[in-house]
């Protein structure tokens, strides 16, 4: 079964806001391997309509900075898979996701390939109620900003993490990657 792979920015006092993280080039070079690890992005809607009106070509010259390319074409190729009850049709190489959504990951998940990767808030959330997420990353960067969206606000259970690595980026943020620790049978 191919793994679902979270990553998210966070500030040191939980915001997950992206416009206040410390997007520089060693950022995007990390998420362009962290995409590159799965054969499918899943997407909620607003994650899937804030890339999409970000990082979809053609790009207006001059709309982002230079090192931002590699992170955009490789977006812009991924498969993505988008679970809204809203929107009517997807496109930019997206299918829409619907109907019972833990028997649909599962599916997703039941493919073959190298895994799946997920971005965002509320998503995640439902994801992490279910199980489904078999890889955690939150990238905390060294910034208080004293608002925003926090991360699984309302989860409804302990999800207990065993840290499998880390990595120091040259801003100050860490990448500190999770697995849940499965229950010793």
């Amino acid at each position: 079964m191919r793994p679902l792979r979270y990553s998210i920015n966070v500030t040191l006092d939980g915001c997950c806001d992206h416009r206040v993280g410390i997007a520089d080039e060693e950022l995007h070079r990390h998420a362009v391997e962290n995409i590159e690890r799965a054969d499918a992005l899943l997407f909620g809607r607003v994650t899937y309509e804030m890339m999409e009106a970000a990082f979809r070509s053609p790009r207006p010259p001059g709309a982002m900075p230079d090192w931002t390319e590699p992170f955009a074409r490789t977006i812009d190729a991924a498969k993505k898979y988008v679970v809204s009850s809203t929107l009517k049709r997807v496109d930019w190489n997206a299918e829409l996701v619907r109907g019972d959504l833990g028997k649909a990951v599962l599916e997703l998940k039941r493919e073959p390939g190298k895994g799946l990767f997920t971005g965002g808030v509320k998503l995640p959330l439902a994801l992490a109620e279910l199980g489904l997420i078999d890889e955690y990353e939150f990238v905390v960067h060294p910034r208080l900003v004293g608002h925003g969206p926090t991360l699984f606000a309302g989860l409804s259970k302990l999800i207990d993490l065993k840290l499998v690595s880390r990595l120091e980026l040259g801003s100050g943020a860490v990448a500190l990657r999770y697995e849940p620790k499965r229950p010793i049978l």
